[in-house]
């Protein structure tokens, strides 16, 4: 492959994946304002969140098989276009209806282009896996970082309407389609096509679902309600925001360099243990001390809860040997392991609604984050 060839590949691979998460991330800022707007109880509106995350996990193991009939490249370029056209359908958010239904039609294009994107690295980079997941895990945290950090002042600059915020991130969406329309198609071999399913028989492909489904259960769960924790802590909505713009942008370095310290140096069990124990402890101070020092403990919880997400990404593609392998282990991991994590931020919205303050939800999501320890250390024990 020429190195413009190659360097094509690595652009449109970046700019797809920074597509992944702005769509979710940008309610964050705004969700207690868009509750009050729409007279809607946290429960639900955490629907917007909870609901991109199941079509996340429920629609994943369709993802290789519409890859054997119309080619990996294909579908993830009709998945670009999917994200941004419910993206760009925000702009009548205003009606409750039309907000849910563009997170479904959102999470079913992210649904099935996270899994091709594992199966385009693998047929593409096959010799610099680890260097070449840094950069897409890099680009999908920073467009979640951009999604929380710049939706507040994108509002403010389009006559401070929520739904032309949430609207803009049709843009780079549809930016990241021109180039993905170029794309060359590449029909799957017949050897691929005719494997069995997803890995349901691999104990170690559940232990890895079972880590993915909790780490990303918190994480989007942090992204519905950590900075309500933090305002109803006593913090300013101001300062709330600012902490939960730390906790996105300090995720960055971790989501590069933990994939390439992966591949260097064989690590990656350690480094998954390492991000759950900091993730822990820092859930712990939200829960119960939220005031005392909160951009060490955004900053930290950042770290190790982007981390522990590069890493996951990381996982099958050193388990399967074959793009469409590791389609369909990432498909599996993504199928069980969002559809579990679906339920965190929705469950998390009816704790609030039940017990009348934040710290009890934040309780037993600093619970799952020692679990999700304790899988990591099984799975380096077991290591194949």
């Amino acid at each position: 492959m020429k190195p413009l060839s190659r360097a094509l590949l690595m652009l449109a691979l970046v700019l797809a994946a920074i597509n992944l998460r702005p769509g979710i991330t940008s309610l964050a800022p705004l969700i207690e304002r868009i509750a009050h707007e729409l007279a809607l109880s946290r429960s639900l509106i955490s629907l917007t969140t909870a609901v991109p995350v199941l079509c996340m996990g429920l629609l994943a193991p369709f993802a290789p098989r519409l890859a054997v009939r119309f080619g990996l490249e294909r579908v993830i370029t009709f998945c670009l276009g999917l994200i941004g056209v419910a993206l760009l359908a925000r702009l009548g958010s205003h009606a409750s209806a039309v907000l849910i239904g563009s997170a479904v039609a959102m999470g079913a294009g992210i649904a099935v282009a996270g899994p091709l994107l594992s199966g385009f690295i693998k047929r593409h980079f096959h010799d610099q896996v680890g260097r070449v997941v840094a950069w897409y895990s890099l680009s999908m945290t920073m467009g979640g970082a951009a999604g929380a950090v710049l939706t507040p002042p994108v509002t403010q600059l389009l006559g401070d309407q929520w739904h032309f915020g949430l609207a803009f991130w049709s843009v780079p969406a549809f930016f990241a389609l021109l180039l993905w329309l170029r794309m060359p198609n590449r029909a799957e071999s017949a050897s691929d096509a005719a494997q069995g399913g997803l890995p349901w028989g691999e104990s170690r492909a559940w232990l890895i679902t079972a880590f993915f489904a909790l780490q990303a259960g918190l994480f989007y769960a942090l992204t519905t309600w950590l900075v309500a924790r933090y305002h109803e802590a006593g913090l300013s909505l101001l300062h709330s925001n600012s902490l939960f713009s730390l906790f996105m942008l300090v995720g960055l370095p971790s989501a590069f360099v933990l994939p390439w310290l992966a591949q260097r140096f064989d690590n990656r069990y350690p480094l998954l243990l390492a991000c759950g124990l900091i993730s822990s402890v820092c859930l712990g101070m939200v829960c119960f001390l939220p005031t005392v020092l909160p951009e060490v403990w955004a900053s930290l919880l950042g770290l190790g809860l982007s981390g522990s997400f590069a890493l996951s990404l990381v996982l099958p593609l050193y388990e399967a040997h074959t793009p469409l392998a590791v389609s369909r282990w990432t498909a599996m991991m993504l199928f069980a392991g969002y559809g579990m994590a679906s339920f965190a931020p929705i469950l998390a919205g009816l704790g609030r609604d039940l017990a009348g303050s934040y710290q009890a939800p934040f309780m037993v999501i600093t619970g799952l984050a020692l679990v999700m320890c304790v899988l990591a250390w099984v799975l380096g024990l077991k290591r194949r």
